[in-house]
């Protein structure tokens, strides 16, 4: 498959971010923060991992998982403590050790969504979850993204619909889980407009499958076999990145 051409990290997150600020961006947070609200409480383990583009939009709150950890491209200012800036298609963490994997709309403009795919895949444990959001093609959103694939951010992604993705996860030895999505309206930031073409939106509501613009896929790692039980000291090396502690002053030092 060949891919679009997407814009460099440093000229992709600021309009990016600009836009989840508006109505419309934040209706659509609201949508994706109820879809994994309905799936994380039951998905346990130790480590979470949430690779995204802006560190603002956190999904994993309702996650039982001890450590979370978020991932983005570039150091953004307000950034959490636990955050690694790593490309989504290297990540820097051991194989076979995430409990949860969150992609949110990572796989939607990056340079090659299926390598990064294929690291998310690379580092859950066998039996552990990954969550993606993305933009639904098969949606009014979908269509609205070609005739804006010039426009900014959040048009012009890759727009991979649910039966390609679906295809990907089964190369991958992942099995789909669960698949969702939400907001079948049209993406008309004016409220007015919005109530006049309701109708569309009871349409779209009405088509079988998946129509929402925002699609929502939960896969299992699957592997044959047994899988041995790892000590806790060989958990602990997660991320191989220690968290720097902060230094004693001298105010703290015993006389």
């Amino acid at each position: 498959m060949k891919f679009n051409e997407q814009l460099p990290v440093e000229q992709l997150i600021p309009p990016l971010c600009q836009w989840f600020d508006t109505p419309l961006g934040q209706e659509v947070v609201q949508a994706e923060q109820a879809l994994a609200e309905s799936v994380l409480p039951t998905l346990f383990g130790y480590h979470l991992l949430q690779v995204g583009l802006d560190h603002r939009q956190v999904l994993f709150d309702a996650s039982p998982v001890s450590r979370k950890v978020m991932l983005m491209p570039q150091m953004q200012l307000g950034a959490q403590p636990l955050t690694i800036i790593a490309e989504h298609d290297e990540l820097p963490v051991c194989s076979n050790e995430l409990d949860v994997v969150i992609l949110h709309h990572a796989l939607d403009y990056a340079a090659n969504p299926h390598q990064v795919l294929r690291e998310a895949a690379r580092v859950l444990r066998p039996g552990g979850f990954m969550l993606s959001f993305s933009f639904n093609p098969a949606s009014y959103w979908g269509l609205w993204s070609r005739l804006k694939r010039r426009n900014p951010p959040p048009w012009g992604g890759h727009l991979i619909s649910h039966g390609r993705l679906h295809d990907w996860l089964s190369l991958l030895e992942m099995t789909e889980v669960k698949a969702q999505t939400a907001c079948h309206h049209l993406p008309l930031e004016s409220p007015l407009w919005r109530r006049r073409l309701s109708l569309f939106e009871r349409l779209s509501q009405r088509v079988p499958g998946c129509s929402g613009a925002i699609l929502m896929v939960l896969a299992r790692k699957d592997v044959a076999g047994m899988t041995p039980i790892r000590p806790g000291w060989k958990r602990r090396r997660l991320l191989s990145l220690p968290v720097a502690e902060p230094k004693p002053t001298a105010r703290g030092k015993s006389s």
